[in-house]
């Protein structure tokens, strides 16, 4: 990649916990038994991204490599839920791909004005109020909060514009684009010196403008990777018309006719579907070129159907009438390509009682149970009616019968997660 022009970048998102949920008992003077309160946890925030026109790279993204929102606050006493929490709003470059990093699968394209969620934030965990029955009355337990989604993300920048330049280096592209829109490209007399994209707005008339983006100097094998244009062929994927640019002089030694096929073969080769876009063939520096050699891009052109127009970005021959022939030439085109999502997320694990019973060595059985492990977090073990409740999901589950099954016997060790217990009968 040259310069500080970034377009891809690598990250990792986590969206917050969900607050877990609070043991709590009604305390009030005169109230013997106020019965439990506990209120909920809040959601953790979600991870969303936004289009943001002041930005035009991911250089930010080089780095930061991890970003993650905050959790849910705790639910608290007197049903209070905790508060949810913010999202973090992640601002990228209007344009951009958010790609899953292990399928490469579009997940979103940040084209439009309103925030995408890409990673959402974990529920809060029920507090103790919840747990409440007429065989229950003083619950000491309450759930923990949801984990938050993570996801490892590619963000890939695919500018948003309607026209494209094309050129080999120094055709004079950086020029042309400063001449007809407010763009202020660096231009100097030597090659690549585009070294990123530069976008410039083209008005037409009062309401009437469109996008331009000066696409660096291509070259012979850049689909390849040779050269610039690998790292930029992707901006021009989005451009419903392209103005490709020759020297109509051949001041530098090289064949208009020739660049000109060079580049549409790189083209072919990096995506058949942009090479098909239509093209409008630019002559430039028709200043100092001869007649006979625009009469040959001419006939070139009328030959492979092509639209012709004679200019000079230098002398501005030319380009009074060019914006309002390209402005009218995209009113026959369809919209800005928008990509589609293609990722789908995996389907949430089923609160079902799922549950698998390993005996990895004598007296020893372990059982595997988030659903489970999550009721314990929020139990207290100490307690007869907590442990009552976890006994009942033991043997509602199925879980007892398949340890017996597996011939547990007394005082044998159960691990549940991080918990240890001896079984009894």
């Amino acid at each position: 990649m040259a310069g500080n022009f970034v377009d891809v970048a690598r990250i990792v998102l986590k969206a917050g916990k969900g607050g877990d949920g609070a043991v709590s008992f009604h305390r009030e003077k005169f109230v013997a038994a106020g019965g439990p309160d506990g209120g909920d946890g809040g959601r953790g925030g979600s991870v969303l991204f936004a289009a943001d026109d002041n930005l035009s790279t991911l250089m930010d993204f080089r780095y930061k490599r991890k970003y993650a929102a905050e959790a849910g606050q705790n639910g608290s006493g007197a049903r209070c839920s905790g508060k949810n929490a913010p999202d973090l709003v992640i601002r990228v470059p209007r344009g951009t791909l958010v790609k899953d990093a292990a399928s490469g699968l579009v997940i979103a394209d940040i084209s439009a004005d309103e925030p995408v969620v890409i990673a959402r934030g974990g529920r809060g965990g029920w507090g103790n109020v919840h747990f409440a029955s007429p065989t229950r009355q003083i619950p000491k337990f309450a759930k923990p909060g949801f984990a938050g989604e993570e996801r490892e993300v590619i963000l890939e920048l695919k500018l948003i514009a309607d026209v494209g330049l094309l050129g080999f280096p120094n055709v004079g592209k950086s020029t042309l684009l400063s001449a007809v829109s407010a763009a202020r490209p660096k231009i100097a007399n030597y090659h690549f010196t585009t070294l990123s994209p530069v976008l410039g707005v083209v008005r037409v008339g009062p309401e009437a403008s469109f996008v331009m983006a000066d696409i660096p100097g291509l070259i012979e094998g850049a689909s390849e990777g040779v050269g610039l244009g690998h790292d930029f062929l992707r901006h021009v994927e989005r451009c419903r018309l392209l103005l490709h640019l020759v020297d109509a002089a051949g001041s530098e030694g090289r064949d208009p006719i020739e660049d000109f096929e060079k580049i549409n073969t790189e083209l072919e080769r990096f995506s058949p579907m942009l090479a098909e876009r239509p093209q409008i063939l630019l002559a430039n520096k028709c200043d100092i070129a001869s007649e006979e050699q625009v009469e040959r891009l001419r006939r070139y052109a009328r030959g492979r159907g092509l639209e012709f127009v004679v200019i000079s970005a230098a002398t501005r021959q030319g380009l009074d009438a060019l914006p309002g022939m390209v402005y009218e030439r995209l009113g026959q085109l369809p919209p800005v390509r928008v990509y589609e999502p293609e990722f789908l997320p995996p389907e949430p694990k089923a609160e079902g009682r799922v549950f698998a019973v390993q005996n990895p060595e004598p007296h020893l059985f372990v059982v595997q149970a988030p659903w489970l492990e999550r009721i314990l977090e929020g139990s207290d073990v100490d307690d007869y009616e907590s442990l009552q409740y976890f006994q009942r999901q033991l043997m509602d589950s199925g879980i007892l019968d398949e340890l017996v099954r597996q011939g547990v016997e007394e005082d044998d060790t159960i691990k549940i997660g991080e918990f240890e217990f001896d079984y009894v009968f």
